[in-house]
């Protein structure tokens, strides 16, 4: 159990994050069909990317972690699976299920690939379904098409596919990135609304950054030419946008100013719009090119919004509703009931215990300021519900985090990067 000590002055701190999960995970996928040998600088060591690296080696492709210089180096195998058999575990690595399945199906041989229980319930149907189209045999071991997965590898024939949009952005990404080493290259369509469509930006940009081009038609429609080949590179990972809406949110829950460094106005991270949610409430925003500043204010203002595009982000958001006048509403995140637990009916439950009135919809949250009350917060296995009630602590006494070390899935040292930042006069964390 983690307590969060209350702090009484502003958090005024400059902050250095550790590298994005998303863009990590994606480069040492993008790396290991490259041709050559790539080095992934200041890049995101924790659970979700551990798990990522260790398949790759199982899969024969060499990957050498170097943690104290968050640094893998990745010997491309020029879009070959060298193992003809591997039993790949991912834990609750929601990115390295379903970007594996889409590498592995590349491969041939036979492949396993599973989770621990939250895993095995998480949805993939329908990643499974278009790589089916696309000339693959997968087979869920699982109920629902859940993992644990089997695959029998013999390539993809690639082609015209389509999927709907409405579960994960991840299916998207793990096809994208595997699909110019399928025969036909690959024309997918969208049916329906896509979630999470920043992330596809992400992933095609990381393409690009590897020599690949993707084509987007308005998020409905997704090409990739066949013969295009990623080329090894050295690859500079940007700090976790996810991670630093929590050191923004200090600031504008206690009136003072972060700005996070190497992280600018350019960044594709769909995340970073977390800003614009904080100035809609009061704060003042300043987005560099290689850094994001906030500013709280006196008081924070109660906002009504979607945030269905920036949905890892909307717990922070709930942290900070029971301190703003006026009630909150979060709308558009259905979505994620299928996440790392049931993130809605989840929120609802730990902000009840601290005394919060709180309405759930399907879709969202609806949340009225108030006096709080002590609580120990049951983060249910969830990192961001773990890190998003820790700023509750910041304001409100008696606040402590059951089962802390969840948080090692995206961000290990979070505890610790937070006290640091709001120490009084704080030093960069």
């Amino acid at each position: 159990m983690k307590r969060i000590e209350p702090i009484a002055h502003p958090v005024n701190a400059t902050v250095t994050l550790p590298g994005s999960k998303s863009y990590t995970n994606r480069a040492l996928i993008l790396a290991a069909l490259a041709d050559g040998t790539s080095t992934l600088r200041h890049a995101l060591f924790s659970d979700d990317t551990i798990y990522m690296a260790q398949a790759l080696g199982a899969l024969g492709i060499p990957v050498t972690a170097d943690a104290s210089a968050s640094t893998f180096v990745v010997e491309g195998m020029g879009g070959a699976i060298p193992a003809a058999q591997a039993d790949l575990f991912v834990g609750n690595s929601g990115t390295s299920a379903r970007f594996l399945t889409a590498l592995v199906a590349l491969g041939h041989g036979l492949y396993s690939i599973d989770g621990v229980a939250r895993m095995r319930e998480r949805p993939i149907a329908p990643l499974l379904a278009s790589l089916r189209q696309l000339g693959a045999a997968v087979t869920s071991r699982g109920t629902r098409d859940c993992l644990p997965l089997e695959i029998d590898g013999c390539g993809l024939r690639g082609g015209a596919a389509q999927m709907a949009g409405d579960q994960s952005s991840q299916y998207f990404s793990a096809l994208l990135m595997a699909a110019p080493y399928m025969r036909d290259g690959l024309d997918l369509s969208v049916n329906g609304r896509l979630v999470h469509g920043q992330y596809v930006v992400m992933t095609m940009k990381s393409m690009a950054d590897f020599g690949v081009a993707a084509v987007s038609e308005e998020y409905q429609r997704f090409r990739v030419a066949p013969g295009q080949r990623y080329q090894a590179r050295a690859y500079d990972v940007e700090p976790d946008a996810s991670a630093a809406s929590y050191f923004f949110a200090a600031a504008a829950l206690t009136g003072g100013t972060v700005r996070v460094e190497n992280l600018g106005a350019d960044s594709a991270q769909g995340d970073l719009d977390f800003v614009d949610v904080l100035a809609a409430m009061g704060c003042t925003v300043e987005k560099a090119a290689d850094y994001v500043s906030v500013s709280g204010p006196r008081t924070l203002r109660g906002v009504e919004v979607d945030m269905g595009a920036l949905s890892d982000t909307f717990m922070t958001l709930a942290a900070l509703a029971p301190f703003a006048a006026g009630p909150t509403t979060i709308r558009g995140i259905a979505h994620t009931r299928l996440q790392e637990t049931d993130r809605v009916s989840a929120t609802a439950r730990e902000l009840r215990k601290l005394g919060v009135t709180v309405e759930e919809f399907e879709d969202g949250l609806r949340i009225q300021p108030g006096a709080l009350r002590p609580a120990v917060i049951d983060p249910h296995d969830d990192h961001r519900i773990a890190m998003s009630f820790a700023l509750v602590g910041l304001r409100q006494p008696g606040v402590a985090i059951d089962n802390p070390g969840c948080v090692a899935k995206t961000f290990p040292d979070f505890f610790a990067r937070l006290a640091a930042a709001t120490a009084p006069a704080a030093s960069p964390a």
